[in-house]
């Protein structure tokens, strides 16, 4: 499984991150669009996930992290691999 973070920002008074994630099985991809809460949609063999934060939980919002973003949005990318992983043993 890949997971890249494809977009991150504002929306409206709610801060979001856009995941893509790549290398499920359909069977995977369908368990996640039904039983995940935040927005999904299946897009070919790509299930994209938006989740929104509060200011207090929103990764990209220190001032560290604008200078070694790279490093934050890597860092979310693979938290969001164990989440989605740990997420997939309830499958």
């Amino acid at each position: 499984m890949i997971v890249n973070v494809v977009d991150y920002g504002k929306s409206g008074d709610k801060n979001f991150i856009e995941y893509h994630t790549r290398g499920l099985s359909s069977e995977q991809m369908n368990f996640l669009n039904d039983n995940l809460d935040d927005e999904t949609e299946i897009d070919g063999d790509v299930l994209k996930l938006k989740m929104y934060f509060d200011n207090d939980l929103y990764p990209f919002q220190s001032e560290t992290a604008q200078f070694r973003l790279d490093d934050f949005i890597a860092r979310e990318e693979i938290e969001m691999n164990i989440f989605i992983s740990s997420f997939l043993e309830d499958m």
